[in-house]
């Protein structure tokens, strides 16, 4: 969760109470969760035909409330975002690697990362040469220490070290990241969830490979020359049958009665990352 704890909203102390709250907030996630059932009746009316219906705006928690919380304590959950992570050959064959913590893990099919996808330069002394495209269009080649493509929740971790942007995590949309680049002009670009990005060594690099980490967790072996990394952000939205699916569903603690309030959010930039924070002055 970092060690600035934005995923933290509970202390380990309150755990009794979590529980607690989580039970009462009716708060749920899967096919037959009814964390939405209040937002289903004011959206669609007496028409919602049944209970597993799910409404729309999947994304919002501006009008979800917990079933039995009461009118002063509001409960919410957001769906945080995650990428879609698959590694090709320079022939397009998928590659089956495992991950440092778990050798018997192979990349044999698409993985998910909550926060983000990192390629850099590891133990080589040389800046890497990286290749970038999205929406399968050449952008630019990355001289750098590495590449960073992040969701919004991870917007607050690696990338924020390496001058990326912060981002609301209701903003859909994913963050890519130069490492320590060469050039100057060379800056943080965020895109839309949807749009494909590419990363893939090139041929220029003096290195032999470069390293790969997801989430923090190391493939077992480098990735050379012509290798990519594809990443996309992954899609929230609703089945055939109505009800959402993707993203990591957390539940929110609220510091006041108004569910409409982004006070966590808010707070968590103001209380841990002191943003725009004076100098000079004790807090």
């Amino acid at each position: 969760m970092g060690t600035l704890g934005f995923l933290g909203e509970w202390k380990f102390a309150e755990y009794k109470r979590a529980f607690r709250e989580l039970y009462m907030s009716g708060a749920g996630s899967g096919e037959r969760s009814a964390l939405l059932e209040d937002q289903i009746q004011t959206t669609t009316g007496a028409n919602t035909g049944g209970a597993t219906g799910c409404a729309d705006g999947a994304l919002s928690w501006s009008s979800v409330r917990g079933k039995s919380m009461g009118s002063a304590r509001g409960a919410r959950v957001l769906r945080r975002s995650r990428l879609k992570v698959g590694v090709f050959d320079a022939a397009g064959s998928r590659i089956n690697g495992g991950v440092d913590r778990s050798p018997c893990t192979a990349l044999s099919r698409d993985v998910y990362a909550m926060n983000e996808v990192i390629i850099h330069r590891g133990r080589d002394p040389h800046l890497a040469i990286v290749e970038v495209f999205v929406g399968g269009r050449f952008l630019t080649e990355a001289v750098a220490d590495g590449m960073i493509i992040s969701t919004p929740t991870g917007s607050t971790a690696y990338s924020l070290s390496s001058g990326g942007s912060i981002i609301h995590p209701l903003v859909s949309s994913l963050l890519l990241t130069p490492i320590c680049p060469r050039s100057l002009s060379f800056r943080p670009l965020v895109l839309p969830a949807n749009a494909p990005v590419t990363l893939r060594l090139g041929s220029k690099n003096r290195g032999r490979e470069v390293e790969v980490s997801i989430d923090g967790i190391r493939l077992s072996r480098g990735v050379g020359v012509g290798v990519e990394i594809r990443v996309v952000g992954e899609e929230i939205g609703q089945d055939e049958g109505g009800c959402l699916r993707g993203g990591v569903p957390c539940v929110i603690r609220s510091a006041g009665g108004d569910a409409s309030s982004d006070d966590g959010w808010v707070g968590g930039l103001n209380g841990l990352l002191k943003f725009n924070y004076p100098f000079g002055e004790e807090g």
